[in-house]
């Protein structure tokens, strides 16, 4: 097992700390989940997928049910996906990835974290060629069924990483592929608990431990801002979190 997976396993329960914040985030990718592919979930594939996330975070049927009719509702508003790039201190590419109905308001709020984090907010391609959008998938233990077995049944797909423990099967590829690995899982028997978009550094740069801090500093407060759906740097881990 990859110190890689314990790793992505750590910052999902991490992220997923506040519930209240964990439903309001689901509820904005099924808002746009649903209006760029319809609310029946067995034609939308990424709404059955956010569907899985949202039964992984105890999230209540019934309001997975209220922000799909909503979100149908042609008078209902819609959120834009943003991406912006900076730099934190000490040199550490930031990714901030957001859902906003308000890109001005956004885009000041961001700006204002940065500078008061003792960051930088750059232009579009300031640091994301740094970085790969990659997918991936975690899935019910299947008996039988070995790591070689999946890279085997999945490689056609464009899957590239795979991992395993007693408590789940992690397949991972580029971000591109997450449609066909998707549906291969499914037609296949797969029990999806849940999955994610994520953007991974090419490396990571070492930071001391009062270094991260500062950085952790501007991380916390960006994730607070109800405009922000994730965050991604190229920071190595603290040693705790590796473990």
């Amino acid at each position: 097992m990859g110190r890689a997976f314990e790793y992505r396993k750590a910052r999902k329960l991490k992220r997923w700390g506040s519930m209240s914040r964990t439903f309001t985030k689901i509820g904005k990718e099924i808002t746009m989940a649903v209006k760029a592919g319809g609310p029946d979930p067995t034609s939308n594939s990424r709404l059955r997928a956010l569907m899985a996330n949202a039964k992984a975070a105890n999230m209540p049927k019934d309001t997975v049910e209220r922000a799909i009719k909503k979100a149908s509702d042609k008078d209902a508003g819609d959120y834009k996906e943003v991406i912006y790039e900076g730099f934190a201190p000490h040199g550490i590419a930031v990714l901030v990835e957001t859902a906003t109905d308000n890109t001005t308001r956004t885009v000041a709020n961001v700006r204002n974290y940065f500078n008061k984090k003792g960051g930088n907010l750059g232009n579009s391609g300031t640091v994301g060629f740094l970085f790969s959008h990659k997918c991936y998938f975690h899935l019910e233990p299947k008996d039988g069924i070995t790591l070689d077995d999946l890279e085997l049944e999945l490689i056609d797909c464009g899957a590239e990483d795979f991992d395993m423990d007693e408590e789940e099967i992690m397949v991972g590829g580029p971000f591109e592929a997450n449609g066909d690995i998707q549906k291969y899982l499914e037609d296949n028997g797969y029990e999806i608990k849940s999955s994610e978009f994520v953007y991974e550094p090419a490396e990571y740069k070492e930071l001391t431990a009062e270094q991260r801090a500062d950085v952790e500093a501007l991380i916390e407060v960006l994730e607070e801002d109800d405009d922000v759906q994730n965050v991604f740097t190229n920071m190595q881990a603290a040693p705790d979190d590796e473990e």
